[in-house]
């Protein structure tokens, strides 16, 4: 016999005795991400402006950098939207994994921006250009203004379509935070280098940990267990509970980084009351984070059940030789 227990916020319909989170399990990350995209793109429209009025080319690259970056913010807002929906008969755990492909879309066109700073900024260093360091600091101070507002917005979010959304912003507010800095220096002395350096540094900060953030996304395309789950660990203190034997064939793995999946076979002792049993199921879920787990599904396996499934493997095995 078996029974699945979803665990979260807002459950829809069971089935069966199996219940659903059926995809209402909501993390409002899409208003976090439409304002972010609004502030980004009207920003993207003064640098464009403000690089023809300064006449800096590295104002107008970083115009076309935060144009890419409204386009892939505008996906990532797109899909968190699809992503609550509820769950249908063909998408059994709803459209949460569209976030994850927004958020990933996002990280992949932020490391190609960074790599096309690298470029431009290691370009600089051997042949440092003159720059109109006045009108880069009125940019600059409305460059950390509007995409600080946005960090701010993005990071009151825990998804990670945020996460990297949230550094993607960063890098920008970093890098005007430089350019302010830099063109205060340049304005007194005249070091155009300055500029290349501080883009160098803060685009390899960043690039570290898009890293990081891109490993976690690829960790739940690949449906490794969730971070912070240990299985070894699960199993054993499932083993201490009155009546089990042993639990095996646990498989966890995570839906959106967020809402986890588990399911795993308790085999009982010989001498299991029904107590035990019926009282197994509800004491292994007690093992799991409720708020993460949504979907739990325990099956119980009879005293000596799975060696006679072996045993007669190996007799036809054996018959047919």
């Amino acid at each position: 016999m078996s029974e699945g227990e979803g665990h979260g916020h807002g459950h829809g319909g069971s089935h069966g005795g199996h219940s659903h989170a059926g995809g209402a399990h909501v993390h409002g990350g899409g208003g976090n991400l439409a304002v972010a995209f609004a502030l980004n793109l009207a920003f993207t429209l003064i640098e464009f402006a403000g690089g023809l009025w300064t006449n800096s080319i590295a104002i107008l690259s970083d115009a076309v950098h935060d144009l890419g970056d409204s386009i892939s913010l505008g996906l990532a807002w797109h899909f968190d939207r699809v992503a609550r929906k509820g769950r249908t008969p063909r998408n059994t755990y709803g459209y949460r994994r569209y976030a994850l492909l927004g958020g990933l879309i996002t990280a992949f066109v932020l490391v190609i921006g960074i790599s096309f700073v690298l470029w431009n900024a290691a370009g600089r260093l051997f042949d440092p250009q003159p720059v109109n360091a006045q009108g880069m600091m009125v940019l600059a101070v409305l460059g950390v203004a509007f995409n600080g507002a946005a960090v701010l917005r993005v990071r009151k979010g825990s998804s990670l379509t945020e996460r990297v959304v949230s550094w993607h912003l960063l890098e920008d507010t970093l890098g005007w935070v430089a350019v302010l800095v830099g063109a205060g220096v340049m304005s007194v002395w005249n070091l155009p280098i300055i500029d290349p350096l501080l883009s160098i540094g803060i685009s390899l900060f960043v690039l570290f940990n898009v890293a990081r953030t891109l490993r976690q996304f690829f960790w739940v395309f690949l449906q490794r267990a969730p971070a912070g789950f240990d299985v070894e660990e699960f199993e054993r203190e499932a083993r201490l509970i009155p009546g089990v034997a042993e639990a095996r064939h646990t498989h966890s793995w995570s839906i959106d980084g967020q809402s986890h999946v588990l399911t795993t076979h308790l085999a009982m002792k010989p001498d299991a009351s029904p107590e035990q049993i019926s009282g197994a199921k509800a004491a292994t879920r007690a093992l799991l984070d409720a708020e993460a787990f949504e979907h739990v599904t325990i099956e119980i396996d009879a005293a000596g059940e799975e060696a006679g499934h072996r045993g007669t493997k190996e007799a036809k095995e054996e018959g047919g030789q």
